[in-house]
């Protein structure tokens, strides 16, 4: 088992997979125990605009879900800097909340980490769209970090090469890459 360096965990599920932004000592696969990935956020600035919005994943919590990604320990001499940058990027619109929730590592320890999860009382909150009407907005929109697509096909692709598949965003991609 490996030395625990981190003094910061940061739970990725989403473009923090495969564009962290910041330096990190460990990366871990890891379950979030109660909360399921989704699209089931309006993202009015990265991936689409306030007149066109895209959908960005969020974690929404659901009792008995597990949603898998990534665990990256960040070492006590970044921890503030990285805290800032993930701020900077992740609460732009307060629509996410930063908590900092148990995981799961897959070599089997328990670390605590920060972790963005949905505001579901928030005006993008829009959990429960059809897969479809996702794929449609996702397959249109753009916003400041480029196509609402290349996100999905992103997540999707280095899920998938971690092992950690997402049958429903697998599914969003292959739908959209026809929507194209």
């Amino acid at each position: 088992m490996p030395q625990n360096t981190a003094a910061l965990w940061v739970f990725g599920y989403g473009s923090l997979i495969w564009n962290p932004g910041f330096t990190h000592v460990e990366r871990v696969i890891a379950e979030l125990p109660g909360y399921a990935r989704s699209f089931c956020m309006r993202s009015v600035h990265h991936r689409g605009t306030a007149d066109s919005p895209g959908l960005v994943l969020a974690l929404d919590p659901h009792p008995g879900a597990r949603c898998s990604g990534i665990a990256f320990g960040v070492a006590e001499d970044d921890a503030d800097e990285t805290l800032a940058t993930l701020r900077e990027r992740e609460l732009i619109s307060s629509a996410y909340l930063e908590k900092t929730l148990p995981l799961d590592l897959s070599d089997g320890r328990r670390v605590h980490a920060v972790t963005y999860v949905v505001d579901p009382q928030h005006v993008q909150y829009c959990g429960g769209l059809p897969l479809e009407e996702q794929a449609r907005i996702i397959a249109s929109a753009v916003g400041g970090r480029g196509p609402n697509r290349d996100y999905l096909f992103n997540t999707a692709a280095h899920l998938r090469e971690l092992g950690l598949g997402d049958a429903d965003l697998d599914w969003l991609a292959m739908r959209v890459a026809e929507l194209d």
